[in-house]
């Protein structure tokens, strides 16, 4: 991501994440599957939009997938850069999951601000009233907050106001709209294969399998050392990111490690990561590693499978994947099998 940038005080916390694993919750709760006329609430926990076009554009996503929607009451709000105050996110975060005429909630973008909700956040409200809930990048820091408190399975996939190609439609509606596990997942076809849009390849071998958890690399270490941060252990970890050059991915990668976040996965999925290139203006080092360098010097000494490229994050083709259900990696072949179902008959 390109908000929080450029600081490394999270890194000196993680000896002691190491030390003080969070608790792992231990009940899988899943939300009733959505049906053509559920209502779907839109929120801004993270950066505002108040762009009256943007915001007609998120209601015709909505309307597109067969939902009526409803708008939280503070999302027009801007605070600086963010959606509102803390406490007017918070309301509607609450005010969505809480209302038993919404059937989900969707983030209408991402951004920076998040992680500052968290301990604000009724989790017991959450917990009652199970709810698809949806988005990606900031919203990372809910997704690993409600998972923990609650054991909701929630749903890493596009925001409101992400582009909707026809695979990213199609996998949103076999996640959020079908009772059966997801099954299969693996990158678009490409219509030139010696010049593939999005090149998966192997970096480690293997097969593993164990629940799904991970997100945007920049939010994921920035819960380090906090109670909200995240647990891998036995787990299929996911990671993305946008924006960055590869000495911090490098230094974000290198703080999980540290922190044994790496080894104690099960098996890694490294997604898309958009303009993570050395900047041709001003880099951050005259001398530099290739993205793919930085991933085979870190998580190619890994003895998990590990496979990098999936169409995971910042990307037109965007895979949405649901947090806390059981899967199976098989990195040989770059693909990710979903094989629990991710919400419930309503």
């Amino acid at each position: 991501m390109t908000i929080l940038r450029r600081s490394l005080p999270g890194l000196l916390l993680a000896p002691l994440a190491a030390r003080a694993q969070p608790a792992a919750q231990s009940t899988r709760l899943l939300a009733p599957v959505l049906k053509p006329g559920d209502t779907v609430g839109l929120i801004t926990p993270s950066t505002y939009v108040s762009d009256p076009d943007r915001l007609m554009l998120a209601e015709r996503t909505v309307a597109h997938f067969g939902f009526k929607l409803k708008m939280g009451r503070n999302v027009r709000k801007r605070t600086g850069y963010l959606g509102g105050s803390v406490e007017e996110r918070v309301a509607d975060l609450h005010e969505m999951f809480g209302d038993p005429n919404v059937d989900g909630i969707f983030a209408i973008r991402g951004g920076y601000g998040a992680p500052q909700l968290l301990d604000s956040i009724d989790y017991d409200l959450i917990r009652r009233n199970p709810k698809v809930f949806l988005g990606y990048s900031d919203i990372t820091a809910l997704h690993l907050a409600i998972h923990q408190k609650t054991g909701l399975v929630t749903f890493h996939g596009p925001v409101t106001l992400s582009e909707f190609s026809e695979y990213t439609q199609e996998h949103l509606r076999r996640a959020l709209t079908r009772t059966e596990p997801l099954g299969r997942l693996t990158n678009p076809p490409d219509r030139n294969p010696l010049r593939p849009n999005h090149l998966l390849r192997t970096i480690r071998p293997g097969q593993a399998r164990g629940p799904l958890t991970g997100g945007n690399l920049t939010l994921v270490t920035a819960l380090m050392g906090t109670p909200y941060e995240i647990d891998t252990r036995g787990k299929i970890l996911f990671l993305e990111d946008v924006g960055e050059e590869p000495y911090a991915i490098d230094r974000m990668l290198t703080q999980l490690r540290l922190a044994k976040k790496l080894e104690q996965a099960a098996g890694i999925v490294f997604g898309e990561c958009s303009d993570c290139a050395p900047r041709e203006f001003r880099p951050g080092f005259q001398s530099t590693f290739s993205l793919g360098e930085v991933l085979d010097n870190i998580l190619g000494g890994l003895k998990i499978p590990v496979v990098t490229g999936m169409t995971i994050g910042h990307t037109s083709d965007q895979l949405t994947l649901p947090l806390g259900v059981m899967a199976s990696l098989d990195a040989d072949k770059g693909a990710l099998t979903v094989e629990e179902a991710a919400v419930r008959a309503a």
